[in-house]
Order: structure tokens, then sequence, then C-alpha cells
């Protein structure tokens, strides 16, 4: 085990993402490797899942340090492909602590389901588990992205949405996945674990009603 893997091993924030990695992938929002999990560690660094790790199974030598600025990021090994949307965010909004990327079945089918740019949902309670939703009369309006295996670009498409709308901490990528974020790690497992179940009801109304 080489220094860095060891001080890994008793980094309190990679015990807990290794732990939120664990819940994800029970639920089977992570399958074949996919997606990829980061915590801050400090204002220009964080801890970010190396390619090709199966999130059930993390532990904290998978994660690599990466430093970032507004000219890009650095890190020693292979983190995964989408890390420059994840130092995006976190210059986005200084107090984002960790961003959880998945690929549920329910996530990946509605973002190909829903043509627009943006889908809105309101009625639901469990609207309120998104930080700064009071009521389930609000609007949220969740947008979707076209998928680009350019990622600096992508990462350049979610700064220029938002600066030009609110995000509700979370964003979805068409026919790839959902993109969620919290002030804390444990704030963020709930906006992933209500998007998740938010979605899932949208498509079972879909299931139903058709897009009316």
């Amino acid at each position: 085990m080489n220094n860095l893997a060891q001080v890994h091993q008793l980094n309190p924030y990679a015990i807990q993402l290794c732990a939120t990695g664990r819940w994800v992938a029970q639920r089977q929002w992570v399958p074949a490797t996919g997606g990829n999990f980061s915590i801050r560690s400090s204002a220009q660094s964080c801890l970010v899942t190396a390619s090709g790790k199966d999130k059930g199974e993390l532990s904290p030598a998978d994660l690599l340090q990466v430093n970032f600025d507004e000219a890009g990021f650095s890190c020693q090994g292979k983190p995964s492909a989408e890390t420059a949307l994840h130092c995006a965010l976190y210059q986005l909004y200084p107090d984002a602590k960790a961003v959880l990327h998945t690929h549920s079945v329910q996530a990946t089918v509605f973002s190909r389901l829903i043509s627009q740019r943006q889908h809105c949902f309101a009625g639901y309670e469990m609207q309120k588990a998104i930080q700064g939703i009071q009521s389930h009369q609000q609007a949220l309006q969740l947008p979707v992205l076209e998928n680009n295996q350019d990622m600096p670009a992508l990462a350049v498409e979610v700064t220029q949405l938002a600066a030009s709308q609110p995000l509700p901490y979370a964003f979805l990528v068409r026919g790839h996945g959902l993109y969620v974020w919290g002030d804390s790690l444990e704030q963020c497992k709930r906006h992933l674990e209500a998007w998740e179940f938010l979605i899932a009801c949208e498509l079972e109304r879909i299931k139903i009603c058709g897009f009316s």
C-alpha cells in the first residue's frame, strides 16, 4: 500500500464516501462499475472514485485526490471520466461537499422519454426532500442535458446552465444518468434518494396517463 492509500484509509471523508457507495450499489443504481462519486477535501480539491471500480466494493484506496481550479484539474491515477463535471460543480457551489452520479434504470429510461430540456415535477410531497423546497405545490424543474463524451464541454454547459437558472441540486444527462450534490454527504444522499423516487413516480404516471 502506498503512502497516499494509507492516508485515505484513515480519512473519515473517504470512509464515509465508501459507505455511501455500498448503500447506492445495494439499490442497483450503479451497475457494471458505472457511476462516480466524490467528496470535497478542501476548497480546491476532492476525492473521486477511480475509473472502473465496483461502487459496491469501494475502499478508501479506490479514491483519488483531485486538485482543481478554473484552468482544469490534475490527478495522479485514472479518475472517473466525469471528474470534470464534479470539479465544475464544486467551483459553482462553494458549499457543496459531495457529488453522486448514478445510472439507475428509471433515471436512464426517463431521460430518454423526455424530449424537452427540462421536466417539471409538481404535486409530490417528496419534493420537500430537496433543499429549499417548502411545499409540494412548488414547481421543481429538473434539467435534462444531451449526452456528450467530451466531459469538459459538458462541464461548460452545466456552468452556463447554472448561470441562467437555479439548479435543484440535480440534473439528468440523456441516456446516461443522474447527477446530484449537497452541502453535506448526508444531504447529497437524501437528494439522490428523493430524485430517484420522484423520477420513478413520474415514470409510473407516464405509463398510466401518458404525457398529459
